[in-house]
C-alpha cells in the first residue's frame, strides 16, 4: 500500500554558522490513509518543525516530502497554497476559532477561500463530532473541548488526505482529552485520513495506531519508543 504522507530523509536547518540548528535530522516517516500516529518528544525536541513540513508551511533544506502521488518540493509557492487548502487539514491546540463566528460558521469558513470539489456537509460534520446542538453558539460560549471538536470539524470539511494535529488535549481535562483522541481516532478510521498527531499527553495514547518519538530532531520507530 502506498503512504499516503511521505518524508524521506528530511532534515531542517535553521541559522548559520555558530548558531545553526537542525531541527530535523534525516526524518523518514509514512502514514497510511486512515492511520492516526502520534509523536511524542520533549520540547524542542523537532516535533513543531515535522508539522510545519508535513503541512508545507515551511520547505526542509533537503530531503523529500510526498503527500500521495505529489512532490511537494517539485510545487510553486501558489500551489503549495492550493494544497494546503484542498489536502491538508490542520487542528491547533486552543482550537483557533474567530470569536465573532457561530460553530457553523467555523466548519463553513473553509469553504469560502476557494474551490472545493467534494466538501462535506458542515451541518452533518458538526453532528458527526457531537455538536449540532450548538452550531449558533460562539467560542466563548464553548467548552475547551467543545472548542477543538469545532476546530476537528472545520479541518475535514473540506475532505483533505491528510491531517496535522498540535496538541489538542493541551488545555483539556483528563475525560475531554480522551473524548477529543477518541474522535480524531475515528475520523482517521472512518473516512481514510492520514493524520499525524503531535502530543505531550501519554493517557491518550491507546487510541493510536502507532506511538513515533522524537529527541533531537530524529524520529525513532516505535519498537525503540518506550511511550508506546
Amino acid at each position: 500500500m502506498t503512504a499516503m504522507l511521505s518524508l524521506s530523509d528530511v532534515t531542517l536547518i535553521h541559522g548559520d554558522g555558530e548558531d545553526t540548528v537542525t531541527a530535523l535530522d534525516k526524518v523518514n516517516l509514512e502514514v497510511e490513509a486512515g492511520e492516526l500516529v502520534a509523536i511524542v518528544g520533549p520540547s524542542g525536541a523537532g516535533k513543531s518543525s515535522l508539522l510545519a513540513v508535513c503541512g508545507a508551511l515551511i520547505s526542509p533544506t533537503s530531503g523529500t516530502i510526498r503527500l500521495n502521488d505529489l512532490d511537494l518540493s517539485a510545487q510553486s509557492p501558489r500551489r503549495l497554497t492550493a494544497i494546503r487548502r484542498e489536502r491538508i487539514g490542520f487542528v491547533f491546540q486552543s482550537g483557533n476559532l474567530i470569536p465573532s463566528l457561530t460553530s457553523l460558521d467555523q466548519v463553513r469558513l473553509p469553504l469560502t477561500f476557494g474551490k472545493v470539489a467534494n466538501p462535506r456537509d458542515p451541518r452533518e460534520l458538526l453532528a458527526e463530532v457531537g455538536m449540532s446542538h450548538k452550531a449558533d453558539r460562539r467560542p466563548h460560549q464553548l467548552s475547551g473541548g467543545e472548542r477543538q471538536r469545532v476546530g476537528i470539524a472545520r479541518a475535514l470539511v473540506t475532505r483533505p488526505q491528510v491531517l496535522l494535529v498540535d496538541e489538542p488535549t493541551a488545555a483539556l481535562d483528563r475525560q475531554r482529552s480522551q473524548d477529543v483522541v477518541a474522535l480524531l481516532a475515528r475520523e482517521a478510521h472512518e473516512h481514510g485520513v492520514a493524520t499525524v498527531m503531535v502530543t505531550h499527553d501519554h493517557e491518550v495514547l491507546h487510541h493510536c495506531d502507532r506511538v513515533l518519538e522524537m529527541i533531537d530532531g530524529r524520529l525513532l520507530p516505535a519498537e525503540s519508543n518506550a511511550a508506546v
